[in-house]
C-alpha cells in the first residue's frame, strides 16, 4: 500500500463548479460540481493516476510543499491524499469445519467475499 499526498489548485467556476489542477502533476486535471464533488473528483483522479504510474513502474514527482504553490486570485490549495492498494488477488488455504463449509454453499454464497468483508471491517479498512 503506497500513499501519496500532493497540493492541489482549486479553481471556482461561475456556475459554483470547481476545476482542480496538481501543478506537479502535468496535465493531471478534473472538475467537480460543487466544492464536496470537487475533493472527491481530486482524489479520485489523484489514485487512478497514481495507480497507473505504478502499474508502469514509473515514479511520481516528488510533491511540492503546500505553501510553495502559486495560486492565481480566488483559487485556493488544498492537500489531496491517495492510497494505491495492491488488489491483485492471492490464494490462501482456509480450514473451516464441513457443517459450516455446507451451510456456506446453500445459502450461496461467496466464501471469498465473506471473509475479505469480514477481515475489512475486524482491521477497521474501508
Amino acid at each position: 500500500m503506497n500513499e501519496y499526498i500532493y497540493p492541489a489548485v482549486f479553481h471556482p467556476e461561475d456556475d459554483g463548479s470547481y476545476t482542480i489542477s496538481f501543478p506537479d502533476l502535468p496535465s493531471c486535471m478534473t472538475e467537480g460540481k460543487d466544492l464536496s464533488n470537487a475533493l472527491y473528483m481530486a482524489q479520485d483522479l489523484l489514485t487512478q493516476w497514481a495507480a497507473y504510474c505504478e502499474s508502469k513502474g514509473e515514479t511520481l514527482p516528488p510533491a511540492s510543499r503546500m505553501e510553495d504553490t502559486v495560486c492565481k486570485p480566488g483559487e485556493f490549495v488544498n492537500l489531496v491524499r491517495a492510497v494505491v492498494r495492491d488488489e491483485r488477488a492471492v490464494r490462501r488455504t482456509v480450514s473451516l469445519p464441513k457443517w459450516l463449509d455446507e451451510q456456506v454453499s446453500a445459502a450461496g454464497l461467496s466464501l471469498s467475499r465473506v471473509l475479505q468483508d469480514a477481515l475489512k471491517e475486524r482491521l477497521n479498512i474501508s
